[in-house]
C-alpha cells in the first residue's frame, strides 16, 4: 500500500530539524503528562516517535482513502438538503477515517482529549492531506478553530467544546459577509445580549463560509451599537444543535468542490462570547487568520507536490519521437524547476511553523508561570519572525502552487486539459490559494513591514552565519550579492519619501526579500544534507535573475510611470 508520508523523504527531513528538540521540550513541559495519560511520551525520542507514527497514519489514510475519493468528490460535491449541508459520499468517508484514527484536535492539550502535538507535525499532516485532496484539506484545517478557543475562551467554554473536536465535531470560521470580504471591519451581523435568556443572540447573514454548516462555529459579529469599525466587533462560538442557522445556498465554485462554501442566515441564534468584547477582530480573528494562512501555505505545498508527481508520472510514460518526453531539455528543465520550487516553499513552510511553535509554546507556559528574561526574549524573537514569515509564506507558496500546477498541466499537453487526468482538478484547486485567507495583494501589505524595517535581512544574515561548509561558499556569495542589490533597491525606494512609489513597488520588493530568505534556507538545508544542493543551485540562480529584473525595473522608474499606469487603468 502506498503512503504519502513514507514516499517523501523531504517530510522526515523537515520533521527532524534540530530546532524540534527545543520545541518538544517546551511543548511537553518536562514530560509531566506521562503520569496522567498513558499515551503521553516520556522523553524527546518517544515524542518524535509518536509524531512519526501519527503522520504515517495520516499518510496511509491520505494515499488509500482520501486520494482515491478525490475525483468522485469533485464530481459529486456537497448539497443542501432542507437547509443543511450533506457532504459527498467520499468526503464523509474521509472524515470518518480520520476521526476513527483519533487525528482531530492534534495540537490540543491532553486534558481536552488532544494529542498535545506541536504545530509543525500538524502542518505536515495538512500538507499530506492537501496532496491527496486540497478541498478536503479545508475541512481538516478548520480544527484551527479549536486552537483559538483554547487560547482565548474561558475554561467553561473550553471544557464544553474542545473535547468534541477529537470526537469528530466539524468546525467553521464565520467571518465574511456579502459586503465584508477582505474588509472585515465592515461586518454587520448583529449580536445583542438578551437579559431574559441570559445569552448573546446573533442575527444576520454570512457568505463564502467554508464548511458553513459546521457543528462548532466561530462567528465575528457587531456587539457594540453605533460602531462601524473593528472596535465594535466581538467573537462568538455557536453550537449547531441550537438549529438557529440555515444554509441558504452553496456556491458553485471553480475548484475545491468537495469543500462546501455556504451562505448562512442567523435568526435569533444563541451564542457564547469568546474572551472580551471589542477584541473579536483586533485580536482573536487576527490570530485565527494567521493560523489559517499557515494552513494555506501547507495546502499550497501539498497541491504542488501532487501536481509535480503527476507531471513526472506522465513525462515518464509519454513517448514522443521514440523516447520518453522527460528526456527532452524543455521538459526536464520544467520538472527540475518544479522540484526546486517545491523544496523552496516547503523549507519556508516549516521554518515558519517552527517559529510559530516556539512562541506559542512559550506563550502557553506564561499562563502558568512567569517566563525568565531569556524566555521572554526567545518568545519575542520567535513571534517577530513568525509574523514576518507568515504573509511571505502565504503569498509565495500559493503563487508557486499555481505556477507548478500550470507547468504540470503543460507537461501533460492536450490530455491534461481533459477530465481523464487528475491534473485538471489539481489545476482548478490551486487557483483559490492566492485568494482566500487574504489575497496575495493583502499579504504584500502585511509583508512590506519586514522589508522597510530590515527584518527579512536579519533572518538572511542569521542563515549566512550558520553556513560553514566551504563547498557551499559559491551559493553563499551569490546570496550576499543578491543582498547588496536588494538593500540598494530598498534604499532607493525609501529615499524617495513617496508613499505611493513605495506601495507601487511593494510587491516587487517583497518578492525579492522572499527569494533571499528562501535562498538562505535552501543552503541551510544543503548543509544538513547534500541531497538538496542541486535544488538550491537551481533556485538561487533563478532567484538572482528574477531579483535583477525587479531591481532594474524599480531603479529605472519614477512617479511619471505610476501616472501612466493610473491613466491606463482609467484613474
Amino acid at each position: 500500500m502506498s503512503n504519502f508520508y513514507t514516499d517523501n523523504e523531504d517530510l522526515r527531513f523537515h520533521l527532524n530539524h534540530p530546532v524540534m528538540k527545543r520545541i518538544v521540550e517546551l511543548k511537553e513541559r518536562n514530560y509531566s503528562d506521562k503520569d496522567t495519560f498513558d499515551y503521553a511520551p516520556v522523553d524527546f525520542e518517544d515524542t518524535m516517535d509518536s509524531y512519526e507514527k501519527v503522520i504515517e497514519i495520516v499518510g496511509d489514510i491520505s494515499a488509500n482513502i482520501i486520494a482515491p475519493n478525490a475525483e468522485s468528490v469533485d464530481h459529486e460535491g456537497p448539497k443542501v438538503v432542507n437547509g443543511r449541508v450533506k457532504y459527498a459520499r467520499g468526503t464523509q468517508e474521509n472524515y470518518e477515517a480520520l476521526v476513527k484514527a483519533g487525528l482531530f484536535g492534534m495540537t490540543l492539550p491532553r486534558k481536552y482529549s488532544g494529542l498535545n502535538f506541536a504545530i509543525t507535525p500538524y502542518v505536515m499532516a495538512g500538507e499530506i492531506i492537501s496532496r491527496a485532496d486540497a478541498g478536503f484539506a479545508n475541512l481538516w484545517g478548520l480544527q484551527d478553530c479549536a486552537e483559538t478557543l483554547y487560547e482565548f475562551a474561558d475554561e467553561d467554554i473550553k471544557m464544553k467544546y474542545l473535547p468534541r473536536f477529537n470526537e469528530g465535531a466539524t468546525a467553521a470560521m464565520d467571518l465574511t459577509e456579502p459586503d465584508a470580504g477582505s474588509d472585515l471591519q465592515a461586518v454587520q451581523l448583529k449580536a445583542h445580549f438578551d437579559e431574559k435568556l441570559g445569552t448573546w443572540i446573533l442575527n444576520g447573514v454570512k457568505r463564502f463560509i467554508t464548511n458553513g454548516d459546521a457543528e462548532i462555529s466561530l462567528v465575528l459579529a457587531r456587539s457594540e451599537e453605533n460602531t462601524s469599525d473593528g472596535r465594535g466587533l466581538s467573537l462568538f462560538v455557536y453550537d449547531k444543535s441550537h438549529k438557529s442557522v440555515t444554509v441558504r445556498r452553496l456556491e458553485n465554485k471553480l475548484g475545491i468542490k468537495g469543500s462546501p462554501t455556504a451562505e448562512l442566515v442567523f435568526k435569533n441564534a444563541p451564542a457564547e462570547l469568546i474572551g472580551e468584547r471589542r477584541l473579536g477582530l483586533i485580536k482573536y480573528v487576527m490570530s485565527l487568520m494567521n493560523g489559517a494562512r499557515l494552513g494555506v501555505g501547507g495546502q499550497s505545498v501539498g497541491i504542488s507536490e501532487a501536481a509535480y508527481r503527476e507531471a513526472v508520472k506522465y513525462a515518464n510514460e509519454r513517448q514522443q519521437f521514440g523516447k520518453a518526453i522527460r528526456e527532452f531539455p524543455a521538459v526536464y528543465e520544467m520538472l527540475s524547476t518544479m522540484q526546486a520550487r517545491i523544496r523552496a516553499i516547503r523549507s519556508l513552510l516549516y521554518e515558519t511553523s517552527r517559529y510559530v511553535d516556539l512562541y506559542k509554546a512559550l506563550e502557553d507556559i506564561s499562563r502558568d508561570r512567569t517566563l525568565t528574561k531569556e524566555e521572554r526574549t526567545e518568545m519575542k524573537d520567535a513571534r517577530k519572525a513568525a509574523d514576518n514569515l507568515t504573509p511571505l509564506l502565504k503569498m509565495i507558496a500559493s503563487e508557486y502552487s499555481n505556477v507548478i500546477a500550470y507547468d504540470s498541466l503543460q507537461v501533460h499537453g492536450g490530455t491534461g486539459y481533459m477530465k481523464d487526468f487528475p491534473i485538471e482538478r489539481i489545476y482548478r484547486d490551486a487557483r483559490i490559494t492566492t485568494i482566500y485567507e487574504g489575497t496575495s495583494q493583502l499579504q504584500v501589505v502585511a509583508a512590506i513591514k519586514g522589508v522597510t524595517t530590515g527584518a527579512y535581512m536579519e533572518l538572511v544574515n542569521s542563515y549566512l552565519t550558520q553556513i560553514t561548509n566551504p563547498q557551499l561558499g559559491y551559493l553563499k556569495r551569490l546570496i550576499s550579492e543578491m543582498q547588496t542589490e536588494y538593500m540598494d533597491t530598498v534604499k532607493f525606494v525609501i529615499d524617495s519619501k513617496d508613499s505611493e512609489f513605495l506601495d507601487f513597488h511593494a510587491r516587487r520588493m517583497v518578492e525579492m526579500a522572499g527569494n533571499l530568505v528562501i535562498s538562505g534556507l535552501m543552503v541551510m538545508d544543503s548543509q544538513r544534507s547534500d541531497k538538496y544542493l542541486n535544488s538550491a543551485d537551481i533556485f538561487i540562480k533563478r532567484a538572482r535573475a528574477e531579483n535583477k529584473q525587479r531591481a532594474a525595473y524599480i531603479e529605472t522608474s519614477d512617479h511619471k510611470d505610476i501616472g501612466i499606469h493610473k491613466a491606463e487603468a482609467g484613474l
